[in-house]
């Protein structure tokens, strides 16, 4: 099992910046791509961001420029800066892994924080 807890969202006006924070816990073998999505109200849920283990990473078009995903695999944690913020960016951001759990046979697994709150005020 894969335990996220994401930091770092809040309340910030437009143009300003925040800085998310996902770290991953619990008893699995890897972790494989990191992702952030986000939801605002009446919204279906969008990817933001990805990074594979190797550091590949891949953007929404809507946040390309503004915001920046990266990882720590030594601490098994993502983060998403996100500068030039506009109101539209306000969702709950939801971090996502893909996991290697060791059962009968390694297997992956999907897994996704709590969320938390970003609010950007115009």
């Amino acid at each position: 099992q894969v335990q996220l807890v994401e930091l770092g969202g809040g309340l910030v006006q437009a143009g300003g910046s925040l800085r998310l924070s996902c770290a991953a816990s619990g008893s699995f073998v890897s972790i494989n791509a990191m992702d952030w999505y986000r939801q605002a109200p009446g919204n279906e849920r969008e990817l933001v961001a990805t990074i594979t283990s190797g550091g590949s990473t891949k953007y929404a078009d809507s946040v390309k420029g503004r915001f920046t995903i990266s990882r720590d695999n030594a601490k098994n944690t993502v983060y998403l800066q996100m500068n030039s913020l506009k109101p539209e960016d306000t969702a709950v951001y939801y971090c996502h892994c893909n996991a290697l759990i060791r059962r009968i046979a390694v297997r992956e697994y999907s897994y996704w924080g709590q969320g938390t709150q970003v609010t950007v005020s115009s």
